[in-house]
Protein backbone atom coordinates (compact mmCIF):
# COMPACT_ATOMS: atom_id res chain seq x y z
CA UNK A 1 0.00 0.00 0.00
CA UNK A 2 2.66 2.66 0.98
CA UNK A 3 4.48 1.27 -2.29
CA UNK A 4 1.70 2.53 -4.23
CA UNK A 5 1.43 5.70 -2.78
CA UNK A 6 4.98 6.54 -3.54
CA UNK A 7 4.27 5.55 -6.82
CA UNK A 8 0.97 8.04 -6.81
CA UNK A 9 3.23 10.90 -5.09
CA UNK A 10 6.60 10.56 -7.37
CA UNK A 11 6.91 12.72 -10.38
CA UNK A 12 6.49 10.20 -13.88
CA UNK A 13 9.54 9.02 -15.31
CA UNK A 14 9.62 10.78 -19.20
CA UNK A 15 10.84 9.68 -22.10
CA UNK A 16 13.88 12.13 -23.37
CA UNK A 17 12.49 12.94 -26.38
CA UNK A 18 8.96 13.84 -24.18
CA UNK A 19 10.97 16.42 -22.14
CA UNK A 20 10.39 19.64 -23.95
CA UNK A 21 6.81 18.74 -24.23
CA UNK A 22 4.49 20.70 -22.08
CA UNK A 23 2.42 19.21 -19.23
CA UNK A 24 -1.44 17.51 -19.91
CA UNK A 25 -3.91 19.68 -18.32
CA UNK A 26 -5.42 17.60 -15.33
CA UNK A 27 -9.19 16.47 -15.38
CA UNK A 28 -11.27 19.15 -14.71
CA UNK A 29 -8.98 22.45 -15.53
CA UNK A 30 -9.58 25.08 -18.09
CA UNK A 31 -7.14 26.04 -20.59
CA UNK A 32 -6.58 29.52 -19.52
CA UNK A 33 -4.47 31.80 -19.97
CA UNK A 34 -2.28 31.84 -16.97
CA UNK A 35 -2.15 28.01 -17.24
CA UNK A 36 -0.49 28.59 -20.78
CA UNK A 37 1.65 30.87 -19.32
CA UNK A 38 2.54 28.44 -16.72
CA UNK A 39 3.19 25.74 -19.24
CA UNK A 40 5.53 27.81 -21.71
CA UNK A 41 7.40 29.19 -18.47
CA UNK A 42 7.94 25.54 -17.66
CA UNK A 43 9.10 24.44 -20.90
CA UNK A 44 11.66 27.08 -21.04
CA UNK A 45 13.06 26.37 -17.86
CA UNK A 46 13.01 22.52 -18.80
CA UNK A 47 14.95 23.28 -21.51
CA UNK A 48 17.50 25.54 -20.11
CA UNK A 49 17.82 22.61 -17.63
CA UNK A 50 18.51 20.52 -20.52
CA UNK A 51 21.68 22.82 -21.55
CA UNK A 52 22.62 23.35 -17.68
CA UNK A 53 23.48 20.22 -15.59
CA UNK A 54 19.60 18.47 -14.49
CA UNK A 55 19.12 19.30 -10.81
CA UNK A 56 16.39 19.00 -8.59
CA UNK A 57 13.61 16.91 -9.42
CA UNK A 58 13.95 17.76 -13.16
CA UNK A 59 14.74 14.55 -15.15
CA UNK A 60 17.91 13.45 -16.35
CA UNK A 61 19.19 11.79 -19.56
CA UNK A 62 19.82 7.91 -18.67
CA UNK A 63 23.92 7.87 -18.57
CA UNK A 64 23.95 4.32 -19.46
CA UNK A 65 21.86 4.87 -22.53
CA UNK A 66 24.84 5.72 -25.36
CA UNK A 67 24.14 8.20 -28.17
CA UNK A 68 25.30 7.56 -31.61
CA UNK A 69 25.70 4.89 -34.01
CA UNK A 70 25.95 1.28 -33.14
CA UNK A 71 28.96 0.18 -34.79
CA UNK A 72 31.74 -2.62 -35.46
CA UNK A 73 34.21 -3.30 -33.04
CA UNK A 74 37.73 -1.70 -33.33
CA UNK A 75 39.33 -4.75 -35.88
CA UNK A 76 36.07 -4.57 -38.37
CA UNK A 77 36.17 -0.25 -38.66
CA UNK A 78 40.18 -0.66 -38.77
CA UNK A 79 39.76 -3.46 -41.55
CA UNK A 80 37.10 -1.55 -43.54
CA UNK A 81 38.60 2.08 -43.47
CA UNK A 82 42.12 0.05 -44.83
CA UNK A 83 40.63 -1.48 -47.81
CA UNK A 84 38.32 1.96 -48.50
CA UNK A 85 42.07 3.85 -48.42
CA UNK A 86 43.77 1.00 -50.27
CA UNK A 87 40.96 1.71 -52.99
CA UNK A 88 40.62 5.20 -52.69
CA UNK A 89 44.53 5.73 -53.50
CA UNK A 90 44.10 3.14 -56.61
CA UNK A 91 42.45 5.57 -57.81
CA UNK A 92 43.98 8.81 -56.92
CA UNK A 93 47.40 7.64 -58.35
CA UNK A 94 45.44 6.42 -61.41
CA UNK A 95 44.18 10.58 -62.00
CA UNK A 96 40.67 10.39 -60.63
CA UNK A 97 39.32 13.68 -59.09
CA UNK A 98 39.12 14.66 -55.30
CA UNK A 99 35.20 14.62 -55.45
CA UNK A 100 35.20 11.02 -56.78
CA UNK A 101 37.79 9.59 -54.19
CA UNK A 102 35.47 11.14 -51.69
CA UNK A 103 32.26 9.50 -52.60
CA UNK A 104 33.86 6.41 -53.56
CA UNK A 105 35.18 6.07 -49.83
CA UNK A 106 31.82 7.23 -48.13
CA UNK A 107 30.11 4.66 -50.39
CA UNK A 108 32.25 2.16 -49.33
CA UNK A 109 32.30 2.62 -45.90
CA UNK A 110 28.62 3.20 -45.75
CA UNK A 111 28.25 -0.29 -48.14
CA UNK A 112 30.29 -1.95 -45.39
CA UNK A 113 28.35 -0.72 -41.77
CA UNK A 114 30.29 2.39 -41.21
CA UNK A 115 27.53 5.18 -42.31
CA UNK A 116 29.22 8.17 -40.34
CA UNK A 117 32.54 9.07 -41.83
CA UNK A 118 34.37 12.09 -42.91
CA UNK A 119 36.98 12.04 -45.63
CA UNK A 120 39.79 14.73 -46.63
CA UNK A 121 41.46 14.14 -49.96
CA UNK A 122 43.97 16.17 -50.84
CA UNK A 123 46.94 15.99 -53.37
CA UNK A 124 49.41 13.51 -51.26
CA UNK A 125 47.46 11.97 -48.85
CA UNK A 126 43.68 10.38 -48.10
CA UNK A 127 42.55 11.06 -44.35
CA UNK A 128 39.26 9.05 -42.80
CA UNK A 129 37.87 9.47 -39.81
CA UNK A 130 35.03 7.19 -38.27
CA UNK A 131 32.59 8.84 -35.53
CA UNK A 132 31.34 5.89 -33.11
CA UNK A 133 29.11 7.59 -31.10
CA UNK A 134 29.75 9.49 -28.08
CA UNK A 135 30.84 6.70 -25.52
CA UNK A 136 33.91 5.76 -28.00
CA UNK A 137 36.79 7.54 -29.49
CA UNK A 138 36.74 8.37 -33.36
CA UNK A 139 39.31 5.88 -35.09
CA UNK A 140 41.02 7.99 -37.97
CA UNK A 141 43.26 6.02 -40.79
CA UNK A 142 45.57 8.01 -43.66
CA UNK A 143 47.24 6.81 -46.42
CA UNK A 144 49.92 8.34 -48.35
CA UNK A 145 49.74 8.66 -52.30
CA UNK A 146 53.35 7.95 -52.89
CA UNK A 147 53.31 7.01 -56.89
CA UNK A 148 51.19 8.13 -60.28
CA UNK A 149 51.15 6.32 -63.06
CA UNK A 150 48.83 5.71 -65.79
CA UNK A 151 47.68 2.56 -65.49
CA UNK A 152 43.41 2.68 -66.54
CA UNK A 153 43.02 -1.24 -66.53
CA UNK A 154 43.80 -0.93 -62.64
CA UNK A 155 42.14 1.92 -62.24
CA UNK A 156 38.62 0.08 -64.26
CA UNK A 157 39.27 -2.93 -61.96
CA UNK A 158 39.31 -1.01 -58.79
CA UNK A 159 35.65 0.57 -59.89
CA UNK A 160 33.96 -2.73 -61.07
CA UNK A 161 35.27 -3.63 -57.38
CA UNK A 162 33.67 -0.76 -55.99
CA UNK A 163 30.69 -1.38 -57.58
CA UNK A 164 30.67 -4.80 -56.66
CA UNK A 165 31.07 -4.12 -52.80
CA UNK A 166 28.11 -1.39 -52.89
CA UNK A 167 25.55 -3.83 -54.47
CA UNK A 168 26.92 -6.25 -51.83
CA UNK A 169 28.10 -8.55 -54.31
CA UNK A 170 31.35 -9.44 -52.40
CA UNK A 171 32.08 -9.69 -49.07
CA UNK A 172 34.60 -7.46 -47.29
CA UNK A 173 37.51 -10.20 -46.82
CA UNK A 174 37.32 -11.42 -50.58
CA UNK A 175 37.11 -7.69 -51.52
CA UNK A 176 40.62 -7.05 -49.76
CA UNK A 177 41.96 -10.31 -51.42
CA UNK A 178 40.83 -9.27 -55.34
CA UNK A 179 42.10 -5.32 -54.49
CA UNK A 180 45.52 -6.91 -53.84
CA UNK A 181 45.72 -9.24 -56.58
CA UNK A 182 44.71 -5.56 -58.65
CA UNK A 183 47.36 -3.64 -57.79
CA UNK A 184 50.28 -6.08 -57.59
CA UNK A 185 49.09 -7.23 -61.18
CA UNK A 186 51.37 -6.70 -63.99
CA UNK A 187 50.47 -4.50 -67.35
CA UNK A 188 48.33 -6.17 -69.18
CA UNK A 189 50.32 -5.42 -72.09
CA UNK A 190 54.03 -5.58 -72.72
CA UNK A 191 56.05 -2.32 -72.24
CA UNK A 192 56.82 -2.38 -76.27
CA UNK A 193 53.47 -2.04 -77.02
CA UNK A 194 52.84 1.09 -74.99
CA UNK A 195 56.04 2.59 -76.86
CA UNK A 196 54.13 1.47 -80.10
CA UNK A 197 50.91 3.32 -79.42
CA UNK A 198 52.75 6.16 -78.32
CA UNK A 199 54.69 6.61 -81.66
CA UNK A 200 51.13 5.51 -83.40
CA UNK A 201 49.79 8.35 -81.45
CA UNK A 202 52.86 11.07 -82.76
CA UNK A 203 52.06 9.79 -86.18
CA UNK A 204 47.81 10.09 -85.97
CA UNK A 205 48.73 14.27 -84.23
CA UNK A 206 51.27 14.70 -87.34
CA UNK A 207 48.03 14.19 -89.54
CA UNK A 208 45.67 16.17 -87.17
CA UNK A 209 47.77 19.43 -87.73
CA UNK A 210 48.25 18.65 -91.73
CA UNK A 211 51.53 16.67 -92.27
CA UNK A 212 52.39 14.21 -94.63
CA UNK A 213 52.75 10.57 -94.33
CA UNK A 214 56.31 11.03 -94.40
CA UNK A 215 56.11 13.59 -91.37
CA UNK A 216 54.28 11.19 -89.66
CA UNK A 217 56.16 8.53 -89.55
CA UNK A 218 59.51 10.39 -88.79
CA UNK A 219 57.52 11.94 -85.78
CA UNK A 220 56.31 7.99 -84.89
CA UNK A 221 60.00 7.10 -84.61
CA UNK A 222 61.11 10.42 -82.65
CA UNK A 223 58.03 9.57 -79.85
CA UNK A 224 59.43 6.22 -79.74
CA UNK A 225 62.77 7.20 -78.97
CA UNK A 226 61.63 9.92 -76.70
CA UNK A 227 59.65 6.95 -74.82
CA UNK A 228 62.51 4.47 -74.24
CA UNK A 229 64.85 7.51 -72.98
CA UNK A 230 61.95 8.15 -70.42
CA UNK A 231 62.01 4.82 -69.65
CA UNK A 232 65.45 3.78 -68.89
CA UNK A 233 65.58 7.38 -67.03
CA UNK A 234 62.59 6.68 -64.78
CA UNK A 235 65.17 3.25 -63.72
CA UNK A 236 67.42 5.77 -62.28
CA UNK A 237 64.48 7.38 -60.24
CA UNK A 238 64.93 10.97 -62.28
CA UNK A 239 62.29 13.56 -61.35
CA UNK A 240 59.76 13.65 -64.20
CA UNK A 241 60.35 17.38 -64.23
CA UNK A 242 63.67 16.45 -65.62
CA UNK A 243 62.24 14.17 -68.02
CA UNK A 244 60.00 16.23 -69.54
CA UNK A 245 63.15 18.30 -70.25
CA UNK A 246 64.82 15.42 -71.94
CA UNK A 247 62.18 14.86 -74.19
CA UNK A 248 61.78 18.54 -74.85
CA UNK A 249 65.50 18.52 -75.86
CA UNK A 250 65.85 15.31 -77.59
CA UNK A 251 62.44 15.77 -79.74
CA UNK A 252 63.44 19.26 -80.85
CA UNK A 253 66.96 18.39 -81.86
CA UNK A 254 66.03 15.01 -83.91
CA UNK A 255 63.48 16.83 -85.38
CA UNK A 256 66.53 20.14 -86.48
CA UNK A 257 68.98 17.41 -87.31
CA UNK A 258 66.50 15.80 -89.87
CA UNK A 259 65.37 18.64 -91.96
CA UNK A 260 68.97 20.18 -91.88
CA UNK A 261 69.51 16.28 -93.85
CA UNK A 262 67.30 17.25 -96.23
CA UNK A 263 65.46 14.13 -95.40
CA UNK A 264 62.30 15.06 -95.29
CA UNK A 265 60.78 16.53 -98.74
CA UNK A 266 57.74 18.46 -97.15
CA UNK A 267 57.61 22.11 -96.41
CA UNK A 268 56.67 21.61 -92.65
CA UNK A 269 59.48 19.62 -90.94
CA UNK A 270 58.46 20.90 -87.54
CA UNK A 271 55.43 19.59 -87.53
CA UNK A 272 57.11 16.93 -86.08
CA UNK A 273 58.52 18.79 -83.01
CA UNK A 274 54.56 19.36 -82.71
CA UNK A 275 53.38 16.10 -82.45
CA UNK A 276 56.22 15.47 -80.24
CA UNK A 277 55.19 18.08 -77.76
CA UNK A 278 51.71 16.79 -78.12
CA UNK A 279 52.47 13.31 -76.83
CA UNK A 280 54.21 14.83 -73.82
CA UNK A 281 51.54 16.57 -72.88
CA UNK A 282 49.33 14.05 -72.82
CA UNK A 283 50.12 12.56 -69.80
CA UNK A 284 49.44 15.34 -67.46
CA UNK A 285 46.68 15.87 -65.13
CA UNK A 286 44.86 19.08 -66.91
CA UNK A 287 41.40 17.27 -66.63
CA UNK A 288 41.45 16.32 -62.63
CA UNK A 289 42.63 19.72 -61.69
CA UNK A 290 39.65 21.10 -63.31
CA UNK A 291 37.82 19.35 -62.13
CA UNK A 292 39.02 19.43 -58.40
CA UNK A 293 38.73 23.12 -58.53
CA UNK A 294 35.34 23.19 -59.89
CA UNK A 295 34.15 21.04 -57.22
CA UNK A 296 35.98 23.06 -54.60
CA UNK A 297 38.51 20.60 -53.67
CA UNK A 298 40.91 24.15 -53.72
CA UNK A 299 44.01 22.33 -52.25
CA UNK A 300 44.18 19.31 -54.43
CA UNK A 301 43.18 21.59 -57.35
CA UNK A 302 46.36 23.69 -56.31
CA UNK A 303 48.27 20.82 -56.30
CA UNK A 304 47.28 19.03 -59.26
CA UNK A 305 47.85 22.87 -60.96
CA UNK A 306 51.29 23.19 -60.05
CA UNK A 307 52.25 19.65 -60.87
CA UNK A 308 50.76 20.49 -64.48
CA UNK A 309 52.51 23.81 -64.37
CA UNK A 310 55.99 22.20 -63.51
CA UNK A 311 55.80 19.29 -65.59
CA UNK A 312 55.13 22.02 -68.23
CA UNK A 313 57.78 24.07 -67.30
CA UNK A 314 60.12 21.20 -67.72
CA UNK A 315 58.96 20.87 -71.57
CA UNK A 316 59.31 24.39 -72.23
CA UNK A 317 62.83 24.67 -71.01
CA UNK A 318 63.83 21.68 -72.88
CA UNK A 319 62.08 22.80 -76.19
CA UNK A 320 63.64 25.96 -75.48
CA UNK A 321 67.24 24.85 -75.00
CA UNK A 322 67.16 22.89 -78.20
CA UNK A 323 66.22 25.92 -80.34
CA UNK A 324 68.89 28.28 -78.96
CA UNK A 325 71.31 24.95 -79.61
CA UNK A 326 70.06 24.78 -83.17
CA UNK A 327 70.71 28.58 -83.34
CA UNK A 328 74.39 28.06 -81.91
CA UNK A 329 75.06 25.22 -84.10
CA UNK A 330 73.77 27.15 -87.42
CA UNK A 331 71.38 24.58 -87.76
CA UNK A 332 68.84 25.69 -91.07
CA UNK A 333 65.44 27.59 -89.28
CA UNK A 334 62.91 26.59 -91.13
CA UNK A 335 59.23 28.97 -90.72
CA UNK A 336 56.87 28.25 -88.12
CA UNK A 337 53.98 26.24 -89.89
CA UNK A 338 50.40 27.76 -89.42
CA UNK A 339 47.63 26.30 -87.94
CA UNK A 340 45.60 23.95 -90.41
CA UNK A 341 42.28 25.93 -91.63
CA UNK A 342 39.68 22.81 -91.81
CA UNK A 343 38.40 22.95 -95.16
CA UNK A 344 35.54 19.94 -96.06
CA UNK A 345 38.23 17.65 -97.98
CA UNK A 346 40.65 17.75 -95.07
CA UNK A 347 37.98 17.14 -92.21
CA UNK A 348 37.95 13.37 -93.03
CA UNK A 349 41.43 13.26 -92.32
CA UNK A 350 41.22 14.96 -89.10
CA UNK A 351 38.48 12.60 -87.99
CA UNK A 352 40.76 9.40 -89.15
CA UNK A 353 43.30 10.87 -86.72
CA UNK A 354 41.26 11.70 -84.08
CA UNK A 355 40.13 8.52 -83.66
CA UNK A 356 43.25 7.30 -84.29
CA UNK A 357 44.98 9.20 -81.18
CA UNK A 358 42.50 8.59 -78.89
CA UNK A 359 42.89 4.60 -79.30
CA UNK A 360 46.65 4.63 -79.09
CA UNK A 361 46.39 6.94 -76.23
CA UNK A 362 44.23 4.63 -74.15
CA UNK A 363 46.32 1.48 -75.53
CA UNK A 364 49.71 3.57 -74.03
CA UNK A 365 47.56 3.95 -70.85
CA UNK A 366 47.26 -0.04 -70.55
CA UNK A 367 43.25 0.32 -71.30
CA UNK A 368 41.27 -2.69 -71.85
CA UNK A 369 40.52 -3.38 -75.37
CA UNK A 370 36.85 -2.13 -74.74
CA UNK A 371 37.81 1.06 -73.02
CA UNK A 372 40.28 1.59 -76.25
CA UNK A 373 37.53 0.98 -78.71
CA UNK A 374 35.02 3.28 -76.87
CA UNK A 375 38.19 5.76 -76.75
CA UNK A 376 38.09 5.96 -80.05
CA UNK A 377 35.17 6.61 -80.72
CA UNK A 378 34.94 9.61 -78.24
CA UNK A 379 38.17 10.95 -80.26
CA UNK A 380 35.88 10.37 -83.40
CA UNK A 381 33.41 12.53 -82.20
CA UNK A 382 35.39 15.37 -80.45
CA UNK A 383 37.83 15.75 -84.21
CA UNK A 384 34.55 15.68 -86.10
CA UNK A 385 32.81 19.00 -83.47
CA UNK A 386 36.27 20.54 -83.83
CA UNK A 387 37.06 20.38 -86.80
CA UNK A 388 33.35 20.91 -88.38
CA UNK A 389 33.22 24.16 -85.49
CA UNK A 390 36.74 25.60 -87.59
CA UNK A 391 34.65 25.43 -91.02
CA UNK A 392 32.53 27.97 -89.31
CA UNK A 393 34.99 30.28 -88.50
CA UNK A 394 34.23 29.55 -84.75
CA UNK A 395 37.77 30.61 -82.75
CA UNK A 396 40.21 27.68 -81.44
CA UNK A 397 39.44 28.03 -77.80
CA UNK A 398 35.48 28.00 -78.66
CA UNK A 399 35.78 25.23 -80.77
CA UNK A 400 37.89 23.06 -78.32
CA UNK A 401 35.27 23.66 -75.48
CA UNK A 402 32.42 22.63 -77.14
CA UNK A 403 34.13 19.49 -78.81
CA UNK A 404 35.38 18.70 -75.27
CA UNK A 405 31.74 19.01 -73.86
CA UNK A 406 30.19 16.68 -76.46
CA UNK A 407 33.35 14.16 -75.44
CA UNK A 408 31.96 14.87 -71.86
CA UNK A 409 29.00 14.48 -72.28
CA UNK A 410 28.83 11.10 -74.49
CA UNK A 411 31.26 9.87 -72.20
CA UNK A 412 29.20 10.47 -69.22
CA UNK A 413 26.10 8.62 -70.49
CA UNK A 414 27.77 5.63 -72.39
CA UNK A 415 30.85 4.71 -70.51
CA UNK A 416 29.31 2.98 -67.66
CA UNK A 417 26.61 1.44 -69.29
CA UNK A 418 29.29 -0.35 -71.49
CA UNK A 419 31.34 -0.54 -68.12
CA UNK A 420 33.87 2.18 -69.09
CA UNK A 421 35.51 4.40 -66.45
CA UNK A 422 34.28 7.75 -67.92
CA UNK A 423 37.70 9.48 -67.06
CA UNK A 424 39.55 6.51 -69.51
CA UNK A 425 36.93 8.29 -72.43
CA UNK A 426 36.79 11.93 -71.55
CA UNK A 427 40.64 12.30 -71.29
CA UNK A 428 41.19 10.03 -74.29
CA UNK A 429 38.92 11.78 -76.58
CA UNK A 430 40.02 15.17 -75.91
CA UNK A 431 43.71 13.98 -76.51
CA UNK A 432 43.55 14.64 -80.62
CA UNK A 433 42.68 18.33 -79.43
CA UNK A 434 45.61 19.06 -77.16
CA UNK A 435 47.46 22.66 -78.20
CA UNK A 436 50.96 20.70 -79.42
CA UNK A 437 51.17 23.10 -82.20
CA UNK A 438 50.11 26.24 -80.34
CA UNK A 439 52.78 25.22 -77.48
CA UNK A 440 55.48 24.96 -79.96
CA UNK A 441 54.74 28.28 -81.90
CA UNK A 442 54.73 30.19 -78.58
CA UNK A 443 57.80 28.35 -77.73
CA UNK A 444 59.40 29.27 -80.77
CA UNK A 445 58.43 32.76 -80.90
CA UNK A 446 59.78 33.27 -77.25
CA UNK A 447 63.01 31.41 -77.84
CA UNK A 448 64.17 32.13 -81.38
CA UNK A 449 62.68 35.65 -82.56
CA UNK A 450 63.78 38.71 -80.91
CA UNK A 451 60.83 40.08 -78.89
CA UNK A 452 58.79 37.35 -79.25
CA UNK A 453 54.90 37.58 -78.23
CA UNK A 454 53.77 35.71 -75.87
CA UNK A 455 50.34 35.84 -76.95
CA UNK A 456 50.27 32.26 -78.81
CA UNK A 457 51.57 30.67 -76.02
CA UNK A 458 48.98 32.15 -73.94
CA UNK A 459 45.93 30.89 -76.53
CA UNK A 460 47.57 27.31 -75.93
CA UNK A 461 46.87 27.63 -72.19
CA UNK A 462 43.51 29.03 -72.74
CA UNK A 463 43.14 25.79 -75.20
CA UNK A 464 43.91 23.41 -72.46
CA UNK A 465 41.51 24.56 -69.93
CA UNK A 466 38.95 24.91 -72.35
CA UNK A 467 39.17 21.24 -72.87
CA UNK A 468 39.26 20.06 -69.46
CA UNK A 469 36.22 22.60 -68.18
CA UNK A 470 34.50 21.42 -71.23
CA UNK A 471 35.16 17.81 -70.16
CA UNK A 472 34.05 18.43 -66.82
CA UNK A 473 30.80 20.29 -68.17
CA UNK A 474 29.97 17.40 -70.39
CA UNK A 475 30.01 14.84 -67.34
CA UNK A 476 27.66 17.33 -65.47
CA UNK A 477 25.08 17.46 -68.41
CA UNK A 478 24.90 14.09 -68.24
CA UNK A 479 23.91 13.17 -64.89
CA UNK A 480 20.26 13.66 -65.67
CA UNK A 481 20.35 11.93 -68.82
CA UNK A 482 22.15 8.84 -67.52
CA UNK A 483 19.89 8.65 -63.96
CA UNK A 484 16.69 9.82 -65.23
CA UNK A 485 14.93 12.84 -65.39
CA UNK A 486 12.94 12.04 -62.44
CA UNK A 487 15.48 12.38 -60.21
CA UNK A 488 17.66 15.34 -61.43
CA UNK A 489 17.15 17.09 -58.18
CA UNK A 490 18.96 14.88 -56.45
CA UNK A 491 21.68 13.55 -58.92
CA UNK A 492 23.22 17.28 -59.85
CA UNK A 493 25.38 16.72 -57.07
CA UNK A 494 29.00 17.36 -58.99
CA UNK A 495 30.34 15.27 -62.29
CA UNK A 496 31.84 12.06 -61.48
CA UNK A 497 34.83 10.51 -64.00
CA UNK A 498 35.10 7.59 -61.53
CA UNK A 499 33.82 5.64 -58.79
CA UNK A 500 29.82 4.97 -57.61
CA UNK A 501 27.35 7.49 -58.35
CA UNK A 502 25.29 6.84 -55.35
CA UNK A 503 25.95 4.75 -52.13
CA UNK A 504 24.02 1.96 -51.13
CA UNK A 505 23.11 0.88 -47.57
CA UNK A 506 24.51 -2.49 -45.98
CA UNK A 507 25.86 -3.89 -43.13
CA UNK A 508 29.11 -5.93 -42.65
CA UNK A 509 27.99 -9.10 -42.28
Amino acid sequence: MKTNERAKGAPQRRHRWQILEAPRPRDGESQSGANRAQRTNLVRRRAWHILEAPTGEQPAVDADEAMGPQLPGDSTVNFVLDLALRIGEVQMSSGAGASDVTATIIALASALGLPHCEVDVIFTSITVTCHRGTDMAPVTALRVVRSRSLDYTRLTAAETLVRKIVRGNISAEEAQSELQRITTAPHPYPRWVATAAWAGMAAFITIIVGGGLDVALVAAVISAVVDRIGRLLNRYALPFFFQQVVGGLVATLSAMAIVSSDLLTTDKPTLVVAAAVTVLLSGLSTVSAVQDAITGYNVTAAGRTMETALMSAGLIAGVVLALKIAVLLGLPRTPLPEVVNSTPQYLPLIVVGGAGAAACFALASYSTLRATLVSAAAGTIGAAVYGALMLTEFDQVSSSAIAATLVGFGGGVLARRLKVTPLVVAVSGITPLLPGLSTYRGLYQLGVEPGGNISTLMTAVAVGLALAAGVVLGEYLAQPVRSGLGRLERKLAGPRMAGPLEPADRRLE
